[in-house]
């Protein structure tokens, strides 16, 4: 069984396409109307695994993605056993 570090996937989405809309960790944060430092959290691969459903569905509005497409892995997210 292949492990999928969930959290790393769903961090790497938030800001690939945070950059790809040339959008500013602050802007996403106004945007959200969450903190400019939980932003930074989130797409930190240093701080602990805390966001919520909800988060993440107000950051696809944000964003103007699917908030599937923040789920979706890239090759390097597979860990395999």
């Amino acid at each position: 069984m292949e492990y999928i570090d969930i959290y790393s996937v769903i961090r790497r989405n938030i800001k690939k396409y945070r950059k790809a809309r040339q959008m500013t960790q602050a802007r996403l944060a106004e945007l959200t109307d969450l903190s400019h430092e939980y932003i930074r959290q989130i797409e930190s691969e240093k701080v602990a695994n805390t966001f919520s459903v909800q988060t993440l569905y107000d950051i696809s509005l944000a964003l103007d993605v699917d908030v599937g497409l923040l789920f979706k892995q890239d090759t390097k997210d597979v860990i395999k056993n």
